[in-house]
């Protein structure tokens, strides 16, 4: 029987997904299981590793039950950073995944940059020191698990993030991969040599034998269980780039998710950021990698979800669009989501979330303003951080991920950007993205070209606030931000 389905397993930070595409790209099933957060401490953030992969296989099974003969491919992608350390031998984790929002290592990362290590890390791994990356998390399990380390010595303990667990459990332990994209985003990657790097391994104790094999994001890396090949993996933001089909130099993405991250391809030159972006690895086809600078904002949708959860302000994220709605403005009101610190271009992992211009005459509506504005407001910030960079004025920006269903958003970031949004026919592109890597390596597609003919524009938002007006209400924005920055001392 001819091949008619990819399958996008796409492993999120608040749920597990599986998604299968067609040919032209458009989706056939969707099957979706949330899991369980775990906040331990003060800012500390926990996954159960077998809890994602019991509802990541519950939904491939959802998902492929009675199609598995028409599968040509299965593509990963993952949220990123998270880490996870399990024993070799029994595949049983040592400790909860530790997730890529966790602050847990923020003192050791102010003591790595207090030794200088800020620009040797920086060039070797186009990162910066910071508690979001992988590195400095193995090193708590090892430092904090009773054990740990004597076992990862020995060799008997293997790390991966999701991608690499989730390869793990679907070839019965068997196979222990990861990609260019994910290995890049562990600050313990080299990516200008394309290795792991033995200095940084050395500086946080860490055995080179816990690691997985780096490989590209789009090859035939093993046949799962189910018979499938797995042919594809990519960290989350990446395979959204890839699926928006932002393949050239100076094209640019934003997913709006948990987090909101925006991905701007470099092509071969992995550019070096003056305005504190990242520069890490956009994909790796055959034996070229292209390169991307990277902003990663903490919080986005998560704003949503704690109006939602912690404030009840309103009962299910879709409300927040009509709440906002009831106001004309935000009325003064500038709320600075840094509920896990700020990430780009600021990067203060001891700044906290803050709500500022409160009167008696602030409403529910304000407040729901005054998020989703928050989330805009800071995709400007990594704009203009981008521009800067590049020396590129960016003419327009690919949106996906969740949020972009909100028009009410969707304008406001272009009223802000002074550019044009554009929204695709198809949203799910982080698992598009996946579904193609795959999708390319075993020749269900055959070349990038034919996969661009596919991308189609569902809406176009530009800009209708002007110039000044938008300035103004940045002016206020940054002053915020400003007071919100070194909150925790």
């Amino acid at each position: 029987m001819s091949k008619r389905f990819i399958l996008a397993v796409d492993q999120g930070t608040t749920s597990s997904r599986a998604i299968l595409f067609d040919h032209s790209g458009n989706i056939e099933t969707v099957s979706q299981k949330e899991f369980t957060q775990f906040y331990p401490n003060d800012a500390w953030v926990e996954h159960n590793p077998n809890e994602i992969w019991q509802t990541q296989s519950s939904v491939i099974n959802e998902a492929i039950t009675g199609r598995e003969s028409e599968i040509g491919a299965i593509g990963i992608t993952n949220q990123r950073e998270t880490t996870v350390v399990w024993d070799r031998e029994t595949g049983e984790p040592v400790y909860n995944a530790i997730v890529w929002q966790d602050r847990r290592t923020s003192d050791y990362c102010d003591q790595l940059k207090v030794e200088g290590w800020q620009e040797k890390v920086a060039e070797k791994t186009g990162l910066i020191i910071d508690s979001y990356f992988s590195g400095t998390k193995i090193r708590w399990i090892l430092e904090n698990v009773k054990g740990a380390r004597k076992r990862a010595d020995a060799g008997k303990l293997a790390f991966g993030t999701i991608d690499s667990w989730l390869v793990w459990k679907l070839t019965n332990g068997a196979v222990h991969v990861t990609d260019v994209t994910n290995a890049s985003r562990t600050m313990l990657y080299n990516i200008r040599e394309m290795k792991w790097d033995e200095e940084l391994l050395e500086l946080m104790g860490i055995s080179e034998t816990m690691l997985p094999e780096v490989r590209s994001s789009s090859e035939v890396y093993a046949d799962s269980t189910y018979g499938i090949p797995i042919a594809g993996i990519a960290g989350d933001q990446q395979a959204a780039m890839f699926g928006q089909m932002c393949i050239q130099p100076g094209m640019l993405k934003n997913t709006y998710g948990t987090g909101s991250f925006i991905m701007f391809n470099t092509g071969e030159e992995a550019i070096t950021s003056k305005n504190n972006l990242l520069t890490t690895v956009g994909y790796g086809i055959n034996d070229t990698v292209t390169y991307a600078l990277e902003g990663s904002i903490f919080i986005a949708g998560a704003v949503v979800q704690w109006l939602r959860d912690g404030l009840g302000i309103i009962k299910s994220s879709s409300e927040i669009e009509q709440l906002a709605l009831t106001e004309v403005d935000n009325g003064g009101v500038y709320l600075v989501p840094a509920f896990a610190g700020l990430g780009a271009p600021h990067w203060d992992q001891r700044a906290r979330g803050a709500i500022y211009g409160l009167t008696r005459a602030t409403s529910a509506g304000h407040l729901a303003r005054a998020a989703l504005e928050g989330i805009a407001y800071q995709v400007k910030d990594v704009l203009d951080a981008m521009e800067s960079d590049s020396g590129i004025d960016i003419q327009e920006l690919r949106v996906d991920g969740g949020a972009t269903v909100n028009n009410t958003l969707m304008q406001f970031q272009s009223d802000i950007l002074q550019i044009p949004i554009v929204r695709p026919k198809v949203l799910e592109t982080t698992a598009l993205g996946a579904a193609y890597l795959a999708g390319l390596a075993v020749s269900f597609w055959n070349s990038t070209a034919e996969i661009q003919g596919q991308w189609q524009e569902e809406a176009r938002f530009e800009p209708m606030m002007g110039k000044q007006e938008a300035n103004e209400l940045l002016a206020k924005w940054k002053k915020a931000v400003e007071k919100s920055k070194g909150w925790v001392e």
